[in-house]
């Protein structure tokens, strides 16, 4: 059974910093790709970042060079470090695996498995 358990998320004060974890269990992350997603309160949901299975990355303007996502594979976890945050990175943090035959890696219905999220904070 395929399993993604995300941790991590709590609540922080403007600038402060957050290691989000996504430990998968029953798929080989190093093996697919692996994104972030988040929902802020209002909003739809919206990509964060990708990687792909060759190490290469993708983040959104809005990360601004404030994050990074990496996979460890030794421990099978893929990771979402966020620094410099601010109160529009308040959201509810989602972890996803692609669908092995997507074509697109951009849109949320591309991905087959999801974590349960976990919810991020920022306080001014």
């Amino acid at each position: 059974q395929v399993q993604l358990i995300e941790s991590g998320g709590g609540l922080v004060q403007t600038g402060g910093s957050l290691r989000l974890s996504c430990a998968a269990s029953g798929l080989v992350i190093s093996d697919r790709t692996m994104a972030w997603f988040r929902q802020a309160p209002g909003r739809e949901l919206e990509l964060t970042g990708i990687s792909w299975k060759g190490g290469t990355t993708h983040y959104e303007d809005f990360v601004e060079g404030r994050f990074t996502i990496f996979k460890d594979s030794a421990t099978n976890t893929f990771y979402l470090d966020l620094n410099n945050l601010r109160p529009e990175d308040t959201a509810v943090y989602f972890c996803a695996a692609r669908r092995v035959s997507s074509a697109t890696s951009y849109s949320a219905d591309q991905y087959e498995y999801w974590g349960q999220g976990t919810q991020v904070t920022v306080s001014s």
